[in-house]
């Protein structure tokens, strides 16, 4: 974790100095703007090994060119895994959501193309229901970060591409870091 918050404040320290030599964009005529998203996040399941695709929907606002605020959800959908209770096996299945607010900065490379570092709090939960046990659930709330790039389509749509972490590895379902792919609207 926190690697991830170094990786994160170096790219931001970085993505500032640069910012402050080029001038890509004339901060004058920026005015602040709304934006939503859909994204496919995928994410490594803990009990099954195995990465999964799950759909993510986000929602931010552009203060200025470089700062915004952004909050996201992410629903892992269910995972069937088998464990061991009591020295027992059991069939179990887990499902589970991510969900997150951040600050966030950006810094465009050129006109199209822009990159960008998301630091703030997430909240997980991981519902496990074993059969003939009952169910178990695990929620907690951390630190969250991500960093990622995006490509501009036209003035409203962008392609977004980025990393995340929400908060601490979890013992069940999916890891706390996930990929991410997906499209912004911007209005």
């Amino acid at each position: 974790m926190k690697k991830l918050i170094i990786a994160v404040a170096a790219t931001v320290a970085a993505a500032g100095a640069a910012q402050a030599q080029t001038n890509l964009m004339d901060a004058n005529a920026y005015s602040p703007r709304p934006y939503v998203g859909v994204a496919v996040s995928g994410a490594k399941n803990q009990a099954a090994d195995e990465w999964k695709a799950s759909p993510k929907v986000f929602a931010g606002y552009d203060i200025t060119q470089n700062w915004g605020v952004e909050a996201g959800y992410t629903h892992h959908g269910s995972e069937d895994y088998n464990t061991t209770r009591n020295a027992t096996p059991v069939r179990a299945s887990v499902k589970g959501s991510d969900s997150y607010v951040a600050a966030k900065y950006t810094v465009p490379v050129n006109e199209r193309v822009s990159a960008y570092g998301k630091l703030g709090a997430s909240y997980s939960e991981r519902k496990n229901d074993l059969s003939g046990v009952g169910r178990i659930n695990d929620r907690d709330t951390g630190v969250y970060g991500g960093i990622g790039v995006q490509y501009a389509l036209n003035q409203n749509v962008s392609v977004v591409g980025e990393y995340e972490r929400y908060g601490k590895d979890k013992a069940t379902g999916s890891k706390a870091d996930a990929v991410n792919v997906g499209l912004k609207y911007g209005f």
